[in-house]
């Protein structure tokens, strides 16, 4: 694969991983809504386009990483989306948690136009993105990912190609399904820890080591004794996510009431007006419930 690629979305979690393919090497064309958002990889040279059609036209690889599934639509399929310009012989891959009928979508008009197409959702939050250590869940043809690969080993760590279009987004559904309840119950237990009595930071240092250790246990616990909500991931977007699992719950006749709690309890927290904070921010609306 050669070294031109084009990038929509430079967010939270897009920017760093945009600036990681800089730094090994590609030649970034990138778009983003908001032309201030990507200034610091425009310093570091890369090329401002004024839609995703523009970014996409010539590259060989084309990276999306928006918020919401309209904007993955509007971006892929739109009068001016990567698939009204993208060349045959290139590969797009979406990193947007979407639902998994959007995947197969847009997978089968690229395919009608020659286009390799991959979904590719990711896990790690901000500390991920930044570390370049993100867990992608792929979905699309495994020749297609192994033409691809150099790109995604630059911005990840853990790399599984779960099966065809749509795979990877049902394995994301997966990991929030888990992240749903975990992060009630990390809430849960410093509420008890400091009701009790308890001093925090050394109950992180005995249970952080132990069977009750998480992800979010290491990396937002800490987060939420400094009051520190600001977004490794936003809680809008993990309310979509959880819908979006929530409708493949009801497709598939299955019930997950943890999930179905998560669900309603970040729908609270929106309603406080936290939708823009990070999903540590749940500890306030059940510090709300323990008023």
């Amino acid at each position: 694969m050669s070294k031109k690629i084009g990038w929509i979305g430079t967010g939270v979690m897009g920017g760093a991983m945009a600036g990681h393919l800089m730094t090994a090497g590609y030649e970034l064309r990138v778009y983003t809504r908001s032309r201030e958002k990507a200034v610091d990889l425009l310093d570091r040279g890369a090329c401002w386009c004024t839609s995703p059609a523009e970014a996409a036209d010539g590259a060989d690889f084309v990276g999306v990483m928006v918020g919401f599934p309209e904007d993955v639509e509007e971006v892929f399929l739109g009068e001016h989306g990567v698939l009204s310009t993208v060349k045959a012989g290139a590969v797009i891959a979406d990193f947007t948690t979407r639902s998994p009928a959007l995947a197969q979508r847009i997978a089968a008009v690229a395919d009608e136009r020659g286009v390799g197409s991959l979904v590719a959702p990711v896990s790690g939050g901000d500390v991920g993105a930044q570390n370049a250590s993100l867990s992608i869940m792929i979905g699309g043809d495994p020749a297609v990912f192994e033409q691809a690969r150099p790109v995604f080993e630059a911005i990840g760590k853990t790399l599984v190609l779960q099966g065809p279009a749509g795979s990877g987004q049902h394995t994301k559904m997966v990991n929030q399904v888990v992240v749903a309840s975990t992060m009630i119950g990390i809430c849960e237990a410093l509420i008890y820890a400091r009701r009790a009595g308890l001093d925090p930071v050394r109950v992180l240092d005995s249970i952080g080591g132990g069977a009750a250790t998480s992800w979010g246990l290491v990396n937002l616990y800490p987060r939420m004794l400094k009051e520190d909500y600001l977004p490794g991931f936003y809680v809008e977007h993990f309310v979509k996510d959880m819908g979006i699992a929530l409708e493949e719950c009801m497709r598939m006749n299955i019930e997950l009431p943890g999930l179905k709690l998560a669900s309603e309890l970040y729908g609270k927290l929106v309603e406080m007006g936290h939708g823009r904070d990070g999903t540590q921010a749940l500890i306030l609306a059940l510090d709300a419930l323990n008023a």
